[in-house]
């Protein structure tokens, strides 16, 4: 398969009980490269809840999506991921929890978040040799955004706003929405997603994933974090 662009995600284990739910959830299992069935609930239309996150897949990103340099491989950076794996130490944290963030859903960590910024900054500098420049139109894409002058100054040097001390962990679970449907999703994933969550939480790979023509992403490789 041909890939557009790569990126450093945590993948959550695909045999959990709440990585199936949020899986069907999205409706896109990228390790399995295939659409599942979203779960029917009452009151919400989970199809257009999920569609700007679906192609992305259940995921955490650790180094944002990127084109791969020309004068690089993806044999090096295959090789690059493993190494970086090796010499990090898996991470635990106290669990997860359904949150908003502005105006779209996400699970966030519970307790302390050391460790992961860490392993998340790893990600970004260590692999940014792949990365190619980013293009004008890109640049003035996120800048219409708004940006602060230290997400500015991280789009220039790494390509992407928020990362390093921007750096946010979340598994999206939504786009933006507006305000009734984001309490009445909220009140479903409570109720639905919630008591699966896990308890402590553990971070214990690294995937790289791979960008189809089609704009979903794949699962590629798994790396045991082993340092």
């Amino acid at each position: 398969m041909t890939f557009t662009r790569y990126a450093i995600y945590f993948a959550p284990p695909a045999g959990a009980e709440w990585t199936k739910f949020a899986t069907s959830w999205l409706g896109w299992d990228m390790e399995a490269g295939k659409q599942v069935t979203h779960p029917i609930v009452e009151g919400i239309d989970v199809v257009a809840v999920t569609e700007v996150p679906r192609k992305y897949g259940l995921h955490a990103t650790l180094k944002p999506p990127f084109r791969l340099r020309n004068d690089k491989t993806f044999e090096a950076l295959y090789e690059a991921c493993g190494s970086l794996a090796s010499r990090q130490p898996p991470v635990s944290l106290d669990g997860l929890e359904i949150a908003r963030f502005g105006r779209f859903l996400a699970l966030r960590p519970l307790g302390e978040t050391q460790a992961l910024n860490a392993l998340a900054a790893a990600c970004v500098r260590e692999l940014d040799k792949f990365r190619a420049p980013t293009s004008e139109a890109e640049l003035t894409r996120r800048r219409a955004a708004g940006l602060t002058p230290e997400q500015g100054a991280n789009l220039v040097q790494w390509g992407y706003p928020f990362v390093l001390d921007a750096f946010r962990f979340h598994i999206t679970l939504s786009g933006k929405l507006d305000k009734p449907t984001l309490r009445a999703t909220q009140d479903v994933l409570q109720s639905h997603l919630a008591p699966l969550l896990p308890r402590p939480f553990q971070i214990t790979d690294l995937a790289l994933t791979g960008e189809a023509e089609d704009g979903r992403f794949h699962l590629i490789h798994r790396y045991a974090l082993s340092g």
